[in-house]
Formats: structure tokens, sequence, C-alpha cells
């Protein structure tokens, strides 16, 4: 039971300072649209960041249980802190994905902005929850949704939180990094047995 209540509050933070990113580019690419296509936007875009995030999790679960890739997702994920470290902790004045390019000539293409950035961003999301949640697969199931339900209704709120609570960043930052240390010396263990 200590496991779980360990595991469950570190996909909480996980989520807590990863979720927050797909919404934020959602909210750029549709600012740049009127209000009609501005709607469409948003709802395709947390659609397709939803599939994609259902899509990944299960298809990380599964790949995580497989020697080797548990060490490479480790090394992901110890690069993740390193990044999350480096943008929003250590510079706060810099605004988070500020570099992504919006082309505002068609619907379709920003659609696909969109599509491409949920996809990447989802990565490290779902990656950091699989690698926390192990092998309990109902708070993986809760890591999903709670990351779906942060992503569509409080990413501003959460961004806002990170940027005057500077404690939920390294709580958050910590809980990713303990995730790649367990992934890399889980499989460190067997390959080296």
């Amino acid at each position: 039971m200590n496991e779980e209540i360990v595991i469950f509050a570190q996909i909480v933070f996980i989520d807590l300072v990863l979720a927050g990113d797909n919404a934020i580019i959602i909210g750029m690419v549709a600012s740049k649209f009127p209000t009609e296509e501005r709607k469409k936007i948003i709802f395709w875009g947390i659609g397709g960041a939803v599939l994609l995030r259902i899509i990944l999790t299960l298809l990380t679960a599964y790949l995580l249980q497989i020697t080797g890739l548990r060490l490479i997702g480790g090394l992901a994920l110890l690069y993740i802190c390193y990044k999350l470290y480096r943008d929003i902790l250590k510079s706060p004045n810099s605004e988070t994905n500020s570099n992504i390019k919006i082309d505002k000539s068609s619907f379709i293409k920003a659609i696909s902005t969109v599509l491409i950035a949920d996809f990447t961003m989802s990565l490290d999301n779902v990656l950091g929850v699989a690698g926390a949640a192990k092998d309990h697969y109902g708070l993986l199931i809760f890591g999903l949704i709670l990351s779906i339900i942060l992503m569509a209704t409080a990413a501003t709120l959460i961004s806002g939180w990170i940027k005057k609570y500077k404690w939920i960043g390294w709580v958050g930052l910590l809980a990713i990094l303990v995730v790649a240390i367990d992934l890399i010396y889980t499989d460190l263990k067997i390959l080296i047995i």
C-alpha cells in the first residue's frame, strides 16, 4: 500500500509539471485564428492529444516491460529532467514553447501543427507516468486520465502555479528523476547479472 501512495504522488507531480505544455500550444495556435475556427482547432487539438496520449500510454507501458528499453526510457527521462531544469526552473522569464512556428495560412496546417506538438510533448508525460506506475495498471490509467484532464482544463493555471510556487516544479522534477533512476537501475541490474 505504501508503494502505491508513493507512485500516486509521483504521477500527480509528473502530470502537474508535464501536462500543461500541450494545452498551451493548442491555445497559442488557436489564438491566431478567428473565433469560429479557434473553437474547432481547440476541439480537434485536444481530441487528437487525448487519442495520442491513450495510444502512447498503452504502447509505452508494454514497451517498458522489455529489458533494455527501460534503460533507454530512463536516459530519456534524465534528458527531460535536464531540459525542465534549464527551461522552466532555471530561467523563469522564458516563455515555454515560444519557439513553436505557427502557420496561419490554413485550418489544416494549424491542426497539423497542434498534432505534431501534441505527439512530441505527450512522449515525455507518457514516459514519466508509465515509468512511475510500473506494473500498477490502475495507477497508470489514473495518470492518463489526470494528464488529459489537466491538459484540457488547467494548463494556464498550472503554468502559473509553477512560476509562482517553484517548489511544485522542483518536486515534479525530483519525481521524474526518481523514476528515471529506477528505470535505469532496474535494467542495469538485469543486464549486469
